[in-house]
Formats: structure tokens, sequence, C-alpha cells
């Protein structure tokens, strides 16, 4: 009996997740030092973590003692930056680990969840290693969500429902009016709200009205903890509890939580951070604008989509920027091959992705 043999046939034929690479990775591909690489293709923030969040890491004398499996410093703390009770909290090791946790809960084989492409991939991938069907409903032109046909599917057959607010790669966001109307429908939506801190705009009060709402949220992007992965939910008590039943019992490490709690503890530091970001967003859509031949699309989160107009191509230019050690984003996929997206740097970071897209042009 081969090893192949044995494995479920599903998974088998499913796509593997595409992730970015390691700043180190494209150091060495390219044959650059790390100091002249650019890396604006994981929506990272540029200014790293508090330095409260430094300070706590290095001082904590427990990593050899295992963390709280309830979670209880984490969910107090979290309850206090939320405007939450703890009860509607539950952590996890990244919003990654919050998605598949809701698709074990609610989903199993055969059942449909619905993806509204394009959007960020976990969904579907973690929906599929569930035995999920995955219903997809595309976004119009705009990338808007075609709520209508989401409604008939959720209506029909659908069970659970993944939005991003704002959207990754696109940066647009869900209306409260076009929220109601899904959840009016009774099955699970969960919002993804991972660059909520860039957008200020939340759906979290529906979650007193309705229980089949999930709101999820994470530290990796507006606090500079991608590498320590936690994020967090806000859900109703019932399905909190669920949620807290069949995690893991250590989901969340020692590490990630004495930088959540440190970094709680320095918000204007980090907000601060976070108006930067958002100062600069404005300054790299207005020059990728005034190139001519991008068409970024506005956006509340730390990122840019650009459509690459006719006469250049986005997959060549992704290439190309990376042999100048500069990383952004290309999707191989056909609904975003004329996409680039570009996360949002310091000043010298747009100053060089800028640079370099000009020579491009210059090039063809």
């Amino acid at each position: 009996m081969k090893i192949k043999d044995l494995v479920r046939p599903d998974l088998l034929s499913m796509k593997s997740y595409t992730p970015i690479e390691p700043v180190d990775v494209l150091s060495r591909r390219v044959e650059l030092p790390l100091g002249r690489v650019v890396k604006l293709d994981g929506n990272e923030n540029p200014y790293g973590c508090s330095p409260e969040a430094y300070a706590a890491l290095a001082c904590y004398s427990d990593y050899h003692i295992y963390p709280d499996p309830e979670q209880r410093d984490l969910k107090q703390a979290l309850a206090q930056y939320v405007g939450f009770d703890a009860k509607y909290i539950v952590c996890g090791s990244g919003s990654d680990d919050l998605i598949d946790l809701v698709n074990r809960l609610f989903v199993g084989p055969g059942d449909e969840v619905i993806n509204c492409p394009p959007t960020f991939g976990m969904y579907p991938f973690s929906a599929e290693i569930c035995g999920a069907k995955v219903i997809n409903i595309d976004r119009d032109s705009q990338f808007v969500l075609d709520v209508p046909n989401v409604v008939r599917v959720l209506e029909n057959k659908g069970k659970v429902l993944f939005i991003a607010s704002p959207n990754n790669p696109t940066g647009n966001l869900i209306s409260e009016q076009e929220l109601v109307e899904i959840l009016n429908t009774g099955k699970i939506v969960v919002v993804d709200e991972a660059y909520f801190e860039f957008s200020r705009v939340t759906v979290a009060n529906l979650v007193h009205s309705y229980s089949n709402l999930i709101i999820l949220r994470t530290f990796s992007k507006w606090a500079g903890l991608a590498g320590l992965r936690v994020g967090y939910s806000i859900s109703s008590p019932e399905v909190a509890g669920y949620l807290m039943k069949i995690k893991q019992p250590y989901n969340v490490n020692s590490a990630a939580k004495v930088a959540v709690l440190a970094s709680l503890h320095d918000i204007d530091y980090l907000t601060a951070n976070v108006q930067k970001i958002i100062t600069e967003r404005s300054r790299l859509f207005d020059k990728l604008e005034g190139l001519g031949w991008l068409k970024p699309y506005p956006s509340s989160a730390n990122f840019v989509l650009c459509l690459v107009l006719p006469g250049q191509q986005a997959r060549g230019i992704w290439l190309r920027l990376q042999q100048r050690g500069i990383a952004i984003r290309y999707f191989d996929n056909p609904r975003l091959k004329d996409y680039l997206r570009i996360s949002v740097g310091n000043s010298d970071d747009t100053d060089a992705v800028i640079e370099a897209l000009r020579a491009e042009y210059r090039r063809n």
C-alpha cells in the first residue's frame, strides 16, 4: 500500500496555499544584502512592534511553562481594547487558526462554504481541508460583493460565508446594510477585520444582535506581530464557547501573549505608526496614479491594489522588480493576472518601488 493511497482523495487534488517568502530567501535569490531588499508583498508593518513588546519578550522568564489554555490574561486585556466582555473573545495562533477553527466547528464533508473572490486565499484553503464544497461568488468589476447572489446561495444550501472587510487584496469595505441583509439568512457569517486599525470601520456592534456573526482580527498588521502569530475572534458567548472547546489547548504561545499584553499597554506608540502608514498610503496611491500606466484602487487597508494597463504585463513587472530586490505581490490566477498589490511601507520604500516602476516603464 502506497502512502498516497491512504491520503484523502479530495486533498490530493486540492491546490496548496501560495504564501509569501521570507526576506532572507529573496535576499539570497537576487544576491543582494538584506538591507537592500524592499519587502512590500506581505502587508507587514514596516515599523515593527512596540518597544515595550521587545522589552517584555526579553524579560519574560517562564518560557519553559505551558501558556494558559483558558487565555485569561489575554481575554481580559482584549476586552478593554475592543469593548466586549471576555466571554465574547477567543484567541488563536493568528487569524488563520481561527479561520480553521470556524470551519472545523461548522463545516463537514460536502457542506457549502461561500467564498467571494478575489479575496484572502485561506478561506477556501481551510474549507477544503475540512471537506467542504467551496462555492465561489465573484465580486463585480469594482470588487463589490454580489449580495443578492450571496443571499440566494446561503438561503439555499450555503452554510458559512467568509468576508474580509477591508477586503484583501482589493482594500474595499462591506457596508453595514449589506451585511445585515446577509446575516438575516441565519447562516454563519465571518467578517475578517484584519485591517480594522487602518480603516477604523467595524461591524462588531452587530455581534450583540446576530449570534451567527463572527468577527476576526489580528495583531499581525497594526501591531507588527506577524511573526508571533496571534489573532482573536469576537462572537456570541455561545459560539465563543464552542470555539474554546475545540481549539488546541495551547494554541497561543507564551511569547505571543507577552507581546500582545505589552502592545496593548503601548497603544499610543502603535497608533502613531498606524497613522504614519495611513498617511503614506495616500502618498503611495498618488504616486502610483501619477505613473500613468497603473490604475490604483482606493484602499482602507495597508496596501494598494493596482491594475496594470495594456502595454505592460503584471507578472513580468513582478519578476523584474524581484531582481531589483523589491518584493510586491502578484496573484497567479485569471481574475488578478493584470493586477499587482503593493504593501504600504515607509517613505523610502515608496520612493524605491516608484523608481523601480518608472524604470520598468522606460525599459518597455
